[in-house]
């Protein structure tokens, strides 16, 4: 970025982002933009370093950014307009991608089951989460179009983010928890799965 790009950046630009589209417009927007990160990352797990290079690209996005803004002592407001939607966005984004480096090392160490059948496996289950992700990424989509260009006060915009984010934590780790010490795996029932290859041991 020139000089000039980096003051308009630092400016007005960065701010700008998130009123420059009426609120439900930028709520599709940054849903299908954030869900097709996702998709990507879940897809291309099976390749397994597509998903780092995504992941990684995002990470450095929002760290040039912060890095411009806190250089030029705009650091208050770059988290105060991240905070609100990007905890529980990044949060669901790298979900995402364990969700597609599990489904790559299924067929790297597939265990006890051949490798076809451990990807399958994986799969199936991935299709679960990510319907749940599309979920969550909407609950994200309507924070970042709604809460953080709104006039409320900034403790308030990133209050409502850290609620969205421990609601989310609480039910990964309190229910999440709770199904899979009841046996539950995301994959479908073994009637429905197919039959199963003996495997020498």
């Amino acid at each position: 970025m020139s000089p000039e790009e980096i003051n308009a950046f630092v400016g007005t630009d960065f701010a700008q982002y998130y009123s420059e589209y009426a609120h439900l417009d930028f709520t599709g927007l940054v849903w299908t933009n954030n869900a097709w990160v996702s998709a990507q990352v879940i897809a291309l797990g099976i390749l397994g370093l597509p998903v780092v290079v995504i992941l990684a690209q995002n990470v450095l996005n929002v760290g040039v950014a912060g890095a411009l803004m806190a250089y030029h002592d705009r650091t208050a407001l770059f988290f105060g307009l991240i905070l609100p939607h990007g905890l529980l966005e990044l949060t669901a984004i790298f979900v995402a991608g364990a969700v597609g480096l599990r489904i790559c090392w299924s067929w790297i160490s597939p265990g006890p089951l051949p490798r076809g059948q451990s990807l399958a496996r994986e799969a199936r289950t991935a299709v679960g989460i990510a319907m749940g992700l599309v979920v969550v990424l909407f609950v994200s989509g309507v924070i970042e179009g709604f809460v953080t260009p709104s006039g409320l006060p900034t403790w308030a915009r990133i209050s409502i983010g850290v609620l969205a984010e421990t609601a989310f934590l609480l039910y990964v780790f309190v229910v999440g928890r709770a199904a899979v010490a009841r046996g539950a795996t995301g994959d479908v029932a073994a009637r429905d799965a197919g039959d199963t290859l003996p495997v020498a041991a």
